[in-house]
């Protein structure tokens, strides 16, 4: 469905024009219409659907309709609360880039920067602010931001706010804004912890599911290499090389193991950049800038340091270490792939991983391709998963 039927208005549709932007995804044809309505709305979409213009665009659209809203000093219209600083910048420069052409004030508000020149942009007051929860409390504390006049509530990555543990910031934001608003709720799962503060903050939301994991659609190529703990710094640099990749965002646990990754790759000839949470804001923020525009090719992030990188056009990421949990597997290789573009999801496997692959697999409801690679013989061999497991009386 292309965007003009939404009823969008010409600077909107010109800005997506812009970019390219068309067609909209499952998530934007579903939720689009019933924002714009005014409804409430709980929606569960993977990363990469296209979820963060399925939220702008309505509300860009409802902001701009209303010319004779007179914004007073510290206030906000629209406050969208996301988990991490990263995720915070990206959304705020959607909403630069999608409200390009109309007279919408947007800000990106988190912790790590000096809070005074953040207080002076909110004197005149902000049309969209963009928050992670503890500089936004900070702020309020401050009465240097002011909810009076808020109409819309969203909430992104819900289901990250609650695994990083902000349930009570979350809670403590909710009891300063107005009862009369609009809620909106995102996330890539919708849990009963989810549910449970639905329930407190949103009433007779309508649901929206766009559950189809992208980790299982065939436009993200996954596969996934067996190897010794010992060699995968070798096994990386070889693929690097002899597959000729161009890119890649390569992910991993720790922070020493990013630095130390990086510096074995630089010594095999191969340019690579780390963030983890060792790294200042400002420096993080630099490094994801050039990788966007090509001028890092490889990325080293661990998982924290990584939440809510968005890049349009990413050709693969790498586990190189597995993760633990399923829904961060998802999450990483739904990096790539994103809004119907194709990817490759690399993943390398240890003996010790073997659990975590089952997990990964039986969720994805289908066994990753294994591929080998005669220059990394493995001593240490990582068994079948047991999605192949046959009985023996069917054998």
């Amino acid at each position: 469905m292309p965007f003009s039927k939404f009823g969008l208005s010409a600077p909107i549709i010109n800005a997506l024009a812009d970019l390219k932007y068309l067609e909209a995804t499952e998530i934007q044809k579903q939720a689009i219409p019933v924002i714009l309505s005014g409804k409430d709305v709980i929606a569960a979409a993977q990363t990469g659907t296209g979820k963060t213009a399925s939220f702008v665009l309505p509300l860009l659209e409802k902001l701009s309709a209303d010319e004779e809203c007179h914004l007073r000093g510290k206030r906000v219209r629209v406050l969208i609360l996301t988990p991490t600083r990263e995720l915070a910048v990206q959304v705020e420069a959607s909403i630069a880039q999608y409200g390009k052409y109309l007279n919408i004030s947007s800000m990106a508000m988190y912790g790590g920067k000096e809070i005074e020149p953040q207080k002076q942009r909110l004197i005149w007051g902000i049309d969209i602010l963009v928050a992670t929860p503890g500089r936004l409390l900070d702020m309020a504390h401050q009465r240097a931001v002011i909810f009076d006049q808020l109409e819309a509530f969203v909430l992104d990555e819900a289901d990250r706010m609650l695994d990083m543990g902000f349930i009570d910031d979350i809670n403590k934001i909710i009891e300063r804004l107005p009862e009369q608003r609009q809620n909106l709720l995102f996330s890539a799962t919708i849990s009963d912890d989810i549910r449970a503060l639905a329930k407190r903050t949103i009433h007779h939301a309508t649901e929206i599911s766009v559950t189809k994991n992208q980790a299982s659609k065939p436009k993200i190529t996954q596969w996934l290499v067996t190897v010794d703990k010992t060699n995968k710094s070798a096994l990386l640099s070889y693929l690097i090389k002899q597959q000729q990749w161009q890119q890649a965002l390569i992910f991993i646990e720790t922070k020493h193991g990013a630095a130390k990754l990086v510096s074995q790759l630089e010594k095999r000839g191969i340019k690579a950049e780390s963030i983890h949470s060792g790294r200042t804001q400002a420096v993080r923020e630099q490094i994801l800038t050039d990788f966007k525009a090509g001028k890092i090719k490889f990325l080293v992030a661990t998982g924290i340091a990584a939440r809510g990188i968005d890049i349009g056009e990413l050709a693969r990421v790498v586990n190189y270490d597995l993760p633990d949990k399923v829904d961060d597997y998802i999450h990483r290789i739904g990096r790539t792939g994103r809004a119907g573009k194709s990817g490759e999801a690399v993943s390398f496997v240890a003996k010790d991983n073997f659990r975590n692959l089952c997990a990964i697999e039986s969720r994805l409801g289908h066994i990753i391709e294994r591929r080998e690679f005669d220059e990394f013989p493995v001593k240490k061999i990582v068994p079948l998963s047991i999605l192949n497991y046959v009985p023996k009386n069917k054998r």
